[in-house]
């Protein structure tokens, strides 16, 4: 049983320190994941706060039933689904340009910075801000999350091959994003 499952359960029988610690060990990396389909980090917050909400006001189960999946695994396909939702009912709203994304994504900027302290990283990021949100995505869950690719078809609702397809365009792409920003390989590897 991974840390996570270990926390939700012992949260289920009422310790309430369990919340407190499966919110820490989870909230940055679920909050990031979110951001690849928001492009906001304020959103991303706040969905990410939502999917915790609905894990501890509604307490689904979690067992047998899901085999061979990980609490993060779990967690995030939670976190999917309220982003989907989000985005079908901003969508209905009104349709938002692709400039009004850019302009949202520069206030991550700011976050981006302390959390990812060296430049690289940096310059990582901006290339996979240009990706399909797809391409993001994957990339997050398989290099970020270290998730495997099993775990992240489960997440994104793909068979595995559609998973390693997906993995080797994305990092396709965004080497040649890399490489329109100058990342020059021989120096930073």
């Amino acid at each position: 049983m991974d840390k996570g499952f270990e926390y939700y359960h012992r949260f289920l029988d009422g310790d309430e320190k369990a919340l407190e610690e499966l919110i820490r060990e989870y909230k940055d990396g679920l909050i990031f994941y979110l951001n690849s389909f928001t492009c906001n980090i304020h959103t991303a917050e706040e969905l990410a706060e939502e999917t915790f909400v609905k894990l501890f006001t509604r307490k689904p189960p979690f067992g047998a039933d899901k085999k061979g999946s990980s609490f993060k695994t779990w967690l995030y396909t939670i976190g999917r689904n309220t982003a989907f939702d989000y985005l079908r009912s901003i969508s209905r709203r009104r349709q938002v340009s692709q400039e009004e994304y850019i302009q949202l994504a520069s206030d991550e900027d700011s976050l981006e910075r302390s959390y990812i302290r060296e430049e690289q990283r940096i310059t990582l990021h901006k290339a996979m801000a240009k990706l399909k949100p797809q391409y993001r995505q994957i990339l997050w869950l398989v290099y970020f999350e270290k998730l495997s690719h099993k775990e992240a078809a489960r997440i994104m609702k793909k068979p595995v091959g559609s998973i390693k397809t997906l993995v080797f365009r994305a990092k396709r792409e965004l080497k040649s994003q890399l490489e329109k920003e100058g990342f020059d390989y021989n120096e930073n590897l």
